[in-house]
């Protein structure tokens, strides 16, 4: 489960969780299930709101305990997404099923994020930097 600062963030930019919907175009309860983890905000929305209000991206998803190492991202590439998650996973000496594994996914969905066809899940982003003590820009970065 994602251990997010987004209500944190939300309150320091005193915002309601109405005002961060029409943000985004949801409604206030999509955002309250994002701030109790009951519906993980997804990754572009979380780039989105990182980039808008200037937080580290590993911040607002609870990897960092400081907002002190912000990256502008401009462009999420799922082929390069991919890329970066097969090279780190290689390096890790792990199988797309044991990374599957840990994320409670199936092996094909992952190995389709490692392919490109489909992008990274917020919650399976957040397991992967977690449990491997990276940070998400390893990941995202082009």
């Amino acid at each position: 489960m994602l251990n997010n600062n987004l209500k944190y963030c939300r309150e320091e930019l005193e915002m309601t969780q109405e005002e961060l919907g029409f943000v985004f175009g949801v409604s206030r309860k999509t955002v309250t299930g994002w701030e109790t983890n009951q519906d993980p905000m997804p990754l572009p929305k979380m780039i989105k709101f990182s980039n808008l209000y200037k937080y580290s991206i590993d911040y607002v998803m609870g990897l960092r305990r400081k907002n002190d190492n912000y990256i502008e991202i401009n462009k999420l590439n799922k082929k390069q997404v991919g890329s970066n998650l097969k090279r780190i996973r290689n390096k890790l000496g792990l199988t797309q099923q044991q990374i599957a594994d840990e994320c409670m996914i199936t092996q094909p969905t992952y190995s389709g994020y490692e392919s490109g066809k489909f992008l990274v899940t917020s919650l399976a982003l957040y397991t992967i930097c977690y449990n491997h003590k990276l940070s998400i820009y390893e990941i995202i970065k082009d």
